[in-house]
């Protein structure tokens, strides 16, 4: 599957090389039941890490075909995860050689903190790491900006561009990010967060620790840290909203059909 899908986007990008393009391109590695790849050895122990070795293969194939129709300077690639690594896989998601703190379904760093990348040789002049928080829904604002696009009028945007962070510029970073899973909930800031039950957590050690504060009047910092992050939990108010009172894992629970004769 991911090859027909390779070959499918590289047929699209040559038909439509000179005009505009977008394209949202889903790889379908090491997710669900994790198959050999053509490039597996027989018998492979390590699965896994054959699918992100042949993602990365597609990866650079799909650079290559850039490159070879004259697209590449002018093409903003964003490569980046949608959650964190599932269980049975998460000791493998380290920074470092230093495990996270959680992992996919849980409302810890590990459950949604992802890597984005941003390539972009026309408008990324030189390569660096940025600490910015970025939220997904900030890449629709992003490429209406660089697109020149404008954005529905009388509609709320969550998101925010970082269109000018891309280019090297200092522009206005998001100061929040909210998460939501199932019918649990956070607001984080750079150093601290505030879930649904009301804790405090200290996040300068993040993504390795998150250290829950017993009581969050006992500094001035954690004291405003609270009330800054409240007032934007009590604003978005996600408790009034359809909530999904499963397990926590945003999976709805199976129901089974009886069938009629």
């Amino acid at each position: 599957m991911p090859d027909i899908m390779h070959d499918h986007l590289v047929d699209f990008i040559s038909r439509n090389k000179d005009k505009p393009f977008y394209i949202h391109y889903a790889l379908s590695h090491i997710h669900g039941k994790i198959q050999p790849t053509p490039d597996s050895k027989p018998g492979s122990t390590n699965l896994y890490g054959d699918n992100i070795d042949y993602m990365d293969k597609l990866v650079g194939k799909l650079i290559f075909a850039l490159d070879s129709l004259k697209l590449r300077d002018n093409t903003l690639i964003i490569f980046m995860g949608d959650n964190g690594t599932a269980q049975g896989f998460a000791e493998r998601s380290t920074i470092g050689g230093r495990p996270l703190s959680g992992m996919k379904g849980t409302m810890k760093e590990g459950g949604s903190l992802v890597p984005m990348i941003a390539n972009w040789p026309a408008g990324i002049s030189k390569e660096r790491i940025s600490d910015i928080l970025i939220d997904a829904s900030d890449i629709l604002p992003t490429f209406a900006e660089i697109a020149g696009a404008n954005l529905p009028m009388n509609t709320i945007i969550d998101g925010q561009s970082f269109a000018s962070q891309l280019t090297g510029k200092k522009g206005k970073s998001r100061e929040w990010i909210f998460m939501e899973l199932g019918n649990k909930w956070y607001v984080r800031d750079a150093k601290w967060k505030l879930n649904r039950e009301g804790e405090l957590f200290d996040m300068r050690n993040a993504p390795f620790e998150e250290k829950l504060v017993v009581d969050y009047n006992q500094d001035k910092d954690s004291r405003n840290a609270y009330k800054r992050l409240k007032e934007i939990l009590d604003k978005l108010d996600p408790a009034s909203g359809i909530l999904d009172e499963g397990n926590g894992t945003g999976k709805k629970p199976r129901i089974k059909i009886r069938k009629r004769n």
